[in-house]
């Protein structure tokens, strides 16, 4: 599942590197609407392509409304394993194949968390005012919300279908990183164990990034918000 906008650039360098190293794997990209042809391109390489499949939106309505759309057209296909990928080439689609295989771990997890903030784990070209964030971020959830993942605000994800099948993807409003920590609840909330596998992320190197102020002051609130209610009130949600 790759969702775009903007994405012309990298949108044909990703499903090539996806391809390489997990030829077997199909490629949804979800596209909202991009004005500088990111669709069009998609929709060139699935008419010759038949592992490529293309989901045009006609408004930019956030990442998590995108990755719902594709979750519900995956299963909706029968497909049995979900992946979240970003097009800009951060997510190193030579890690997949690990990742993938770590659903048959001895946990058996219903999610897998390419993340950076494990053992192993690294980031490239980012400046250290970003990875500060980034990891002050996912230590106030770890905390904020009593869970033990360390990179639950990563967006590189292998699910199980079956699980996304039980999980209410209508309730789901939350944007950006947040998306990814309410979804990381939500598998925990239905009894899932996750795993995580280190990855190499690294900074696009084309195009622009999606984060905003907007993005983190979100998923601030939220966290407070849920951590609150699981902390104090002892709800899950």
């Amino acid at each position: 599942m790759i969702p775009t906008y903007q994405e012309r650039e990298n949108v044909e360098r990703i499903l090539d590197r996806l391809h390489a190293a997990f030829p077997e794997a199909h490629a949804l990209v979800v596209d909202d609407g991009s004005p500088d042809g990111t669709a069009d391109l998609a929709e060139a390489r699935a008419r010759v392509d038949s592992r490529v499949h293309v989901v045009r939106r006609t408004e930019k309505n956030g990442l998590g409304a995108a990755y719902i759309a594709a979750m519900r057209w995956g299963i909706r296909h029968g497909y049995e394993v979900l992946v979240e990928m970003d097009a800009d080439g951060s997510h190193p689609p030579e890690t997949l194949p690990a990742m993938v295989a770590a659903l048959d771990g001895p946990t058996r997890p219903g999610l897998v968390i390419g993340s950076r903030w494990v053992d192993g784990g690294s980031v490239v070209n980012w400046p250290r005012s970003r990875e500060a964030l980034s990891r002050a971020g996912n230590a106030y959830a770890r905390i904020a919300l009593g869970i033990g993942v360390q990179d639950a605000t990563a967006g590189y994800r292998v699910y199980r279908a079956d699980l996304l099948a039980r999980i209410p993807l209508d309730d789901i409003v939350s944007h950006g990183y947040c998306f990814q920590v309410d979804m990381t609840l939500r598998v925990l909330d239905a009894g899932e164990s996750i795993a995580e596998v280190p990855i190499e992320f690294r900074e696009r190197e084309y195009g622009e990034s999606k984060m905003s102020r907007a993005i983190v002051v979100e998923a601030m609130l939220k966290v407070t918000q849920w951590g609150f209610a699981r902390r104090v009130l002892g709800r899950s949600r």
